[in-house]
């Protein structure tokens, strides 16, 4: 039995039939198999609850459900279709419940569908995060209204989470190499599924577990998309920015996992805390690193803004009916979207965020970036496409093997406004050349290392510069050289040219850009041909011949003495001094009259050396020298001795490989005919133990051995039809020990104060070993409790001090202004040293008003208003009144939190179009006041943050408790009332009631203040076990 793995499938070998292997001399018939065409059943849990067909259980349930999938999770070997190192995929299914399909409406559906899950793709490439994730749907379903209603618990999150992850989980295909096989859930409802502000629910690090990799989410608009990246992100593993790390600094400038969502499209960005923790758990994802299949959706505008226009993209945001709000001229509609009611025109609501890009703002114009602009093509996405390769260029050798290359460009066309980079290579080369050269060989390494002798420098001297071969395999393309004089070795700062061999060990292979690349001796990139031992190309040294003799001589006179010629072509050419003698060896090249080994003032020493393109070995032991290399020799070589002594023998022993057509002309009983190679079966090793204790089976493996020197070669050198059967033996036959608990040292506080640092700790389970070696085996085998994972550290309040919040914009578009921040005590409530400023002036350019002709309203001498001539409009309708108190007042908000949404209301007469007071909107109810009626808009309306669903709470630590902040209500100013008939010359009553129920009520020595806003994704106040991974986060 056994497994053959492509690139597109995976393929089972079992046999027919079973038996009694030792027994059978034939062999048995077997069936081979696609892994896909096996049929998984689902868990019996799910066909339990399938048969019941009751609501779905609770979070008993749901913990046996982990613990069956588990086992599954850890078996199953998911296909990898060879993605990218740094290249993730998230396989997405989309479930939809029925609100957001009757909002919608099932014809458009979809369309908004995708445009959001493109939006959620665009914000995980942002490049803040670091890590490259794609975010691929690959099937969406849409849910009827009985299943919508059974599935989403309202006021229960922590359940309505759990039956949509259950839902998830049995939607899903068994074969994980189907094309709809999700790594990841996305639900999107329209339902109120917890307290109010709450938008979404989602398990930690959950990502590729059977049941937990899923969110909840409410989707009110585009800006949903925002959500379900923060959502998913828990599910990758992040935390909240500001709770449990240090990035709290950037939630309001649009961080992604703010507990307070406060990103729009036109700001935002991951976190650095994010980027670290997404980098600690994605290497643990393995179902992300397959590739996804292509999916026939329907191709959507680059712009997504293109198909919806402001008067939608409000109804997505706020509801059936509510539209571009007219109330106010703004100078560019694509700075914030703003939505009115037709039954209020005049209370307008914005999230903050810009329109989509591409949506359009006038004729002829359509918002890009937040700015109103002509329409332009080139604002589109682009993705690259390469253009025409360019002719080959010239060849970096004229003889030898060089290289030669042609480039293409990205520009057909080139990728712009977030495109995607053309995949592939921009340049492709060939080999050129390829004939060896006419003249006497010249090393090529060697002539760029020669070439540095006149200016390269080394410890502030010149040197002759050799070349040198880098131990390090990955180094020998970058032009290394060693000194003639000191043998220092020295790095020349630049790349060995194209075409450089890239060793000596190996003729063919060269230097291509500062990689090696593989060639053949047939001079193929990639081939895998070698020359036999004579140089013939696949040869089987039918053709070889070995020369050797022994040669032998007494010097008369000192000087060099010669002894024997090497023909070129030789090989494996080894070289000994039969004794003991006071001579020296020397090689001199017999074309060029170069001095190979021991020229004229260089000392006889054991060394290592390359001349003449080939590495050479010179020894010296016991005053015997040995003299090899492997060849082949370009040149013939003379072998030379220098006398010591006169009259003292010197005999040298010679042998080298040549092919039968150099042979020299000599006694031919110093040639043999070099043996053809003959191969056999050799045992090289027992197979492992099928078992590592209990009893197991184990077998011989065969491998192909060359007779000649008994070096094991590839098996196809060998006869199949002779391989001898193998072999089967018993083997750890000792008892298995039970596997035990073992826990590794915790690592390092994640805080040093405060109430959330924890640390983390590996917690395996072991079976130990006969041979004191241990194993890793499931959990599920190690008895007793398993020891915590994750504890609380460091939990002592931080020391007090005060941290300052970033500055607001300034509180007018032109003159002199006030800008805000806030100002809290951090750890506590006594912090030491005198509270930094929380307000100060700014200023602008000079505003280039009209000149002040008198107040427009005979409410502007209120004192209780004064504080309000910071607003432009205020001030505009006040000039006078405003003009006489400035400089003496406080500024008119100072925000405690930033909103995700803001509200305005505006009164039909003469009231200035630009006057815009924020308010949070969402949770809210309205109070109407004495006197109004159902066709005129409420004066003031009651803002409460969240407060806590009567069924929230969880059944069970694993899911956490939400807790909400503790209501408050703070009314805002919503209308200004206007100056009244010219005869009259005080407040009627009912006039006087709106204008007091409108006002805050300030204390004299306070300003006036914003309340927080409830945000986008509720901040979340949680219980955890560290022995469970399901901790919730929202």
């Amino acid at each position: 039995a056994g497994m053959i793995r492509t690139d597109k499938d995976e393929y089972f070998i079992e046999p027919l039939e079973r038996g009694k292997q030792m027994e059978e001399e034939k062999g048995r018939i077997h069936m081979v198999y696609r892994r896909s065409a096996v049929v998984q059943q689902p868990p019996d849990v799910l066909l339990d609850v399938h048969r019941e067909g009751s609501l779905l259980g609770g979070l008993g349930e749901l913990s046996s459900l982990y613990s069956s999938t588990e086992q599954q999770l850890n078996n199953t070997l998911r296909r990898r279709r060879h993605a990218g190192d740094d290249d993730y995929n998230i396989e997405v299914l989309l479930g939809v419940d029925d609100s957001v399909v009757r909002f919608h409406g099932k014809e458009h559906v979809q369309n908004y569908l995708l445009t959001l899950m493109n939006i959620v793709n665009e914000i995980y490439h942002d490049e803040s995060l670091g890590v490259h994730i794609n975010v691929v749907l690959v099937r969406m379903i849409m849910l009827g209204y009985a299943k919508s209603i059974s599935l989403i618990e309202r006021g229960n999150p922590s359940r309505s989470l759990e039956n949509v992850c259950r839902w998830a989980y049995q939607q899903q295909k068994s074969d994980p190499g189907h094309s709809e096989h999700h790594d990841h859930a996305i639900f999107l409802t329209r339902q109120d599924f917890g307290p109010a502000g709450m938008q979404g629910y989602a398990p930690v690090t959950g990502m590729c577990h059977p049941v937990r990799s899923c969110t909840l989410n409410h989707e009110d608009g585009f800006s949903s998309a925002f959500v379900v990246a923060h959502e998913t992100g828990h599910v990758l593993g992040m935390e909240h920015d500001g709770q449990g790390n240090r990035c709290g600094d950037e939630t309001a400038m649009g961080s992604v996992m703010a507990p307070l969502v406060q990103a729009a499209f036109h700001r935002y960005h991951w976190s650095r805390c994010s980027g670290q923790e997404l980098k600690r758990y994605i290497h643990s994802y393995d179902c992300l690193l397959d590739d996804p299949f292509e999916h026939d959706w329907p191709k959507l505008p680059e712009l997504p803004g293109i198909n919806y226009s402001m008067d939608e993209q409000c109804r997505f945001d706020f509801g059936v009916g509510y539209k571009m709000c007219t109330a106010f001229r703004t100078f560019d509609p694509c700075k914030q979207l703003w939505c009115s009611h037709p039954d209020n025109p005049y209370f307008c609501k914005t999230k903050k965020g810009p329109p989509l890009d591409g949506t359009e703002c006038a004729p002829g114009k359509w918002c890009y970036k937040g700015h109103c602009m002509w329409k332009n093509a080139n604002q589109m996405k682009q993705d690259g496409n390469w253009g025409p390769w360019t002719k080959f260029g010239s060849c970096s050798r004229t003889c030898g093997t060089g290289v030669r290359f042609r480039t293409r460009q990205c520009n057909n066309p080139m990728p712009i406004n977030g495109g995607q980079d053309c995949a592939g290579v921009n340049f492709e080369f060939q080999l050129c050349n390829t004939e060896e050269c006419p003249k006497h060989f010249e090393d090529f390494r060697a002539q760029q290392c020669q070439q540095r002798n006149s200016h390269f420098e080394y410890q502030s001297s010149k040197h002759h510069w050799l070349p040198y071969e880098h131990p390090d395999s990955h180094k020998r393309c970058h032009l290394y050289c060693q000194s003639r004089e000191t043998g220092d070795v020295a790095y020349m700062k630049q790349l060995a040219h194209d075409g450089t061999r890239c060793s000596y060990k190996d003729p063919y292979s060269i230097c291509v850009r500062g990689e090696c690349v593989k060639v053949g001796c047939d001079k193929e990139i990639g081939s895998n041909k070698v020359e036999d031992k004579c140089g013939v190309c696949g040869g089987d040294n039918s053709h070889c011949r070995t020369v050797k003799g022994t040669f032998t001589r007494t010097p008369k006179k000192l000087g060099y003495l010669k002894m024997f010629d090497i023909p070129p072509g030789a090989r494996h050419v080894f070289i000994q001094e039969d004794e003991a003698s006071p001579h020296f060896l020397a090689i001199k090249n017999q074309a060029t009259g170069h001095y190979i080994l021991n020229g004229k003032g260089e000392a006889a020493r054991s060394r290592s050396f390359i001349d003449l393109g080939v590495e050479w070995e010179y020894s010296i032991e016991d005053n015997i020298e040995t003299l090899h290399t492997d060849g082949p020799l370009h040149d013939a070589v003379v072998v030379l001795i220098i006398p010591r002594e006169n009259d003292t023998r010197s005999s040298l022993t010679y042998k080298y490989i040549i092919h039968e057509d150099s042979v020299p002309t000599i006694n031919s009983n110093n040639v043999l005919q070099e043996e053809t190679d003959t191969f056999e079966w050799a045992l090289k090793s027992w197979s492992q133990c099928s078992k590592p204790c209990g009893g197991g089976f184990q077998y011989t493996k065969y491998g192909c051995r060359r007779k000649s020197d008994n070096k094991m070669v590839h098996r196809s050198f060998c006869e199949a039809s002779r391989k001898p059967k193998p072999i089967r033996r018993m083997c750890n036959l000792q008892e298995c020990t039970q596997p035990l608990w073992a826990a590794e040292e915790w690592e390092y506080c994640t805080k040093t104060c405060g109430s959330s640092g924890y640390q983390l700790r590996t917690v395996r389970c072991i079976q130990p070993l006969h041979n004191g070696a241990n194993r890793s085996v499931h959990f599920k085998y190690c008895s007793g409790e398993r020891p915590e994972s994750r504890r609380p550290c460091n939990r002592v309040p931080c020391p007090a001090h005060w941290k300052a919040g970033p500055w607001s914009e300034c509180s007018v578009t032109c003159g002199e202004g006030t800008e805000t921040r806030q100002i809290t005590c951090r750890a506590g409530d006594r912090c030491d040293g005198e509270k930094p400023e929380s307000a100060r002036v700014c200023k602008l350019a000079p505003c280039n008003d009209e000149p002040c002709m008198g107040d427009k309203s005979i409410f502007c001498q209120m004192e209780v208003l004064a504080r309000y001539c910071s607003i432009p409009g205020y001030n505009k309708l006040c000039c006078e009144s405003c003009s006489k108190r400035s400089g003496t007042l406080p500024p008119p908000f100072l925000t405690e939190a930033a909103e995700t949404e803001e509200a305005v209301m505006f009164e039909q007469s003469d009231l200035p179009r630009a006057l815009l007071v924020p308010t949070p909107v969402v949770p809210h109810h309205t109070q109407r006041l004495p006197g109004s009626s159902p066709d005129r808009p409420p004066f003031a309306e009651d803002v409460d943050t969240q407060s806590s669903p009567s069924n929230g709470k969880p059944k069970s630590a694993e899911f956490p408790q939400w807790r909400a902040p503790q209501a408050r209500k703070t009314p805002r100013l919503f209308a200004l009332l206007h100056q009244p008939p010219a005869n009259s010359s005080s407040l009627s009553p009912h006039q006087a009631l709106v204008l007091a129920a409108a006002l805050p009520a300030v204390p004299a020595n306070s300003s006036v203040a914003g309340a927080p806003s409830p945000p986008r994704t509720s901040s979340r106040s949680e219980k955890r076990r560290p022995s469970r991974p399901s901790t919730m986060e929202r």
